[in-house]
């Protein structure tokens, strides 16, 4: 027991000294706490002084001093260990704190020189000269910006003389002046130049902005060189990712030939840019040397296609629907013989410049070698209630993968929503087959009435009556569109009218209610013109393009075809079995081909197809 109790003793001895030292280590511990804390306490209290003093000196106008104490607390944060700043942040905003006092004469003085033409005073030459680097280099900041300033044309030149004047005998600043000062003739032979550069950089041509950029560069030295140097970096960055992404969309859209223009100068700004280099590989693969044309241009025009010929032919039957319209298989199949005989879609457009309103200019058609220009039409394409149940599509859609498609109901009785039942899919996929039967990208033009609807879809009150009408008589059931179905039917027609512009279709008009144009008087042309500019024209854009109905056109001197053009269509489209074009005055008249089932039948297109190849079996039993 007593050797247990004298162990027992020992252990607790030894636990008591741990207990002590744990105490001392403790006490040691808070001692140097509290001295730390009484010495930041009475360096802060010290620093709290450092900002009245510094002022003060300002006041009375001791700059030397103000400037010591500046350089001393700059002095002492700079001889830290850059870890150890997070422990200076006190004093790091007393310095902020004397840099913002001082900037606000700084301030001062350049706004009363610049603003006033005011001449530096005494003190103010003191106040800059004897606060040495701390005004300098603010000075000279300033001056550079001038300069910059003035070569973008937002000073002029006898108030930047007057003002680095005032600056090039004081010491801390002359030096900087100097070298800006005998620039000042130079950089103003460059402000054309650099200003034109400036404003094809903010209007994001970047092309034009870099060459111009380059130009400068060429022939400049110094202060303009070095800002052009700069800026067509700037530029470089700003528009590669949105260029070379546009090229790249380019090419998506079969826009071979924009896209190898723009890649050939992309390629030229960034030499060893390999994304660049990939794409224009891609585009001058898929284009070949063009020509000027000046023949005969083909146009041949169709109506919404036949996508359900047992509908059509055999259990709804109407002779119109025979006449009228062609099949999905005779489109598929006049295609084939136009490619192979050489023919290539083109933009009637590009046959005028139409930027000026009160004049059109001619211009020559550009073809690739090898192929004959070819524009083709879709008309009036507002699907009427009186072509539902004869095998036609009743609206357009876009389906899952993004794709402009025609919808049907087919003679089963099921909807049925494919590229193939109209002509935009089937032109669109043949052009994805052959990119060489579109020049550039261009497919055609779709040409729109408002009456009754747009592209099937009710997109203004204002033809709910006539819908229903039709729906009336032709036995289907009508409608009571609120205005929040109207407004979802506009921006389901702006997203197809966007996918459509953006893969190549340009739009038109067919006349709001699609009228014999000639036969109506003035007040008749008027209406129908407003009706289609406000209901149709908002949806689609400005368009240039009038396909008159039926052929029926009116003369380009007639006061009504002037109020047409008043309003922006500059290129007509009449009816005529060979091809034929004409410019008149501030307009381009064009002939179309109609193709139909009549014209297949009658009219001799041998120069554009074999008609033994192209008829529908099922068309040929109805005859």
């Amino acid at each position: 027991m007593p050797y247990a109790f004298d162990q027992y003793s020992h252990g607790e001895k030894k636990k008591e000294r741990k207990q002590w030292l744990f105490l001392a280590i403790d006490l040691l511990m808070l001692v140097i706490l509290l001295t730390a804390s009484i010495v930041v306490y009475s360096n802060n209290r010290q620093l709290e002084a450092v900002m009245p003093e510094f002022n003060s000196a300002l006041e009375s106008h001791d700059y030397e001093h103000a400037l010591s104490m500046y350089r001393s607390l700059q002095e002492e944060l700079l001889s830290l260990d850059p870890s150890a700043t997070d422990d200076m942040s006190y004093e790091l905003g007393i310095l902020n704190q004397m840099e913002e006092e001082i900037d606000i004469r700084v301030i001062a003085i350049e706004t009363n020189m610049r603003d006033n033409r005011a001449t530096l005073s005494a003190d103010d030459r003191a106040f800059i000269e004897q606060l040495g680097e701390l005004t300098g280099s603010r000075f000279s900041v300033w001056l550079n910006s001038l300069c910059e300033e003035f070569l973008l044309g937002t000073i002029e030149k006898p108030t930047l003389q007057f003002i680095f004047d005032q600056f090039t005998t004081l010491s801390n600043i002359s030096s900087a002046t100097r070298p800006l000062l005998s620039e000042i003739d130079a950089i103003e032979i460059s402000r054309g130049d650099v200003q034109a550069a400036e404003n094809y950089l903010s209007n994001a041509q970047y092309i034009e902005a870099a060459e111009k950029f380059e130009d400068v560069i060429s022939s400049t030295d110094g202060f303009v060189y070095d800002y052009a140097v700069q800026r067509l970096e700037d530029c470089k960055l700003e528009m590669y990712e949105p260029m070379i992404s546009q090229c790249e969309h380019m090419l998506e859209t079969y826009k071979y030939y924009s896209a190898e223009e723009v890649l050939s100068d992309l390629a030229h700004i960034f030499p060893e840019d390999q994304r660049i280099q990939s794409s224009l590989l891609i585009a001058t693969s898929n284009t070949t040397s063009v020509y000027d044309y000046d023949g005969q241009v083909e146009v041949i025009c169709v109506r919404p296609l036949i996508a359900d010929t047992r509908l059509a032919f055999e259990i709804n039957y109407v002779s119109s629907t025979d006449s009228l319209y062609l099949t999905t298989g005779e489109f598929h199949a006049i295609l084939d013989e136009l490619y192979a005989r050489d023919y290539c879609l083109v933009d009637p457009l590009s046959m005028v410049d139409v930027s000026s309103d009160s004049y059109l200019v001619e211009q020559t058609m550009k073809v690739p070698a090898g192929k004959k220009p070819l524009i083709f039409i879709l008309e009036n394409l507002n699907y009427s209630a009186y072509q539902q149940g004869i095998g036609l599509c009743q609206r357009l859609v876009i389906n899952d993968q993004g794709q402009v498609c025609g919808e049907y109901v087919n003679a089963d009785g099921q909807t049925v929503v494919s590229r193939s039942s109209e002509a935009i899919g089937i032109l669109d996929s043949f052009v994805e087959e052959h990119p060489d039967f579109s020049y550039n990208g261009n497919k055609g033009v779709i040409s729109f009435s408002g009456y009754e609807t747009l592209m099937g879809y009710c997109t203004n009150i204002d033809q709910v009556d006539d819908r229903n009408i039709a729906l009336s008589s032709s036995g289907l059931s009508t409608i009571n569109p609120t205005a929040e179905d109207i407004a979802a039917n506009c921006e389901t027609v702006d997203a197809i009218l966007s996918e459509l512009a953006d893969t190549g279709w340009t739009f038109g008009s067919s006349t709001y209610g699609f009228i014999n144009a000639n036969s109506c008087d003035m007040p008749t042309i008027t209406t129908d013109t407003d009706k289609w500019l406000s209901q149709v024209g908002t949806l689609t854009g400005q368009v240039h393009i009038l396909v008159y109905p039926n052929g029926d056109f009116i003369k380009g001197s007639d006061t009504r075809c002037q109020f047409l053009k008043q309003n922006g269509f500059r290129v007509f489209f009449g009816v005529g079995p060979s091809p034929y074009y004409t410019y008149g005055d501030n307009y381009l008249y064009y002939d179309r081909a109609m193709l139909c089932g009549d014209t297949l039948r009658n009219s001799n297109y041998s120069r554009l197809f074999d008609v033994e190849n192209i008829l529908d079996s099922s068309r040929k039993n109805t005859r």
